[in-house]
């Protein structure tokens, strides 16, 4: 077994990998030891005997089977969490949320004919405004402000 160290760097700097990545055709270790410049070791690169190996990655196979566990709401408890709700839950989809139930509400006030279409349009701009943190904030405005019963 002849010293390939300087073969190998050589190797790794054209490959643009580290050493330990280099691989060497076994067969072919005379034809290796002749290669002395980086002329030579490119040619050898071409022929397929000296090339490079994938690089080596950590196993995701634990990940997958904790976001497997995750999709059915385990290991998603108190003692796992880091973060308050608010850094765990999507800030947009929260509003999305939110606006959505204020604005089927509003639509079910007005077509029950507890709003006119004015009132309608102001409390629906108010809502895409973000003045109401809730669907009871929006019922509690339209009672003190449009005098409305409202009933669930």
């Amino acid at each position: 077994m002849s010293d390939l160290k300087a073969q190998k760097r050589l190797a790794a700097d054209i490959l643009d990998v580290g050493k330990s990545r280099v691989w060497f055709d076994p067969e072919a270790q005379a034809e290796i030891v002749e290669a002395i410049t980086r002329e030579d070791i490119r040619d050898l690169i071409e022929q397929g005997t000296i090339q490079a190996k994938d690089a080596k990655t950590n196993s995701r196979g634990r990940a997958r089977e904790r976001a497997a566990k995750r999709s059915y709401g385990h290991q998603k408890g108190p003692g796992s969490r880091k973060g308050r709700s608010g850094a765990r839950r999507n800030k947009k989809d929260a509003w999305i949320t939110r606006i959505r139930a204020q604005r089927a509400r509003l639509k079910e006030l007005r077509d029950e004919g507890a709003l006119d279409r004015t009132q309608y349009r102001e409390l629906y701009n108010k809502a895409s405004g973000g003045q109401f943190d809730s669907v009871d904030r929006l019922e509690a405005y339209a009672r003190n402000n449009y005098g409305i019963e409202v009933s669930n």
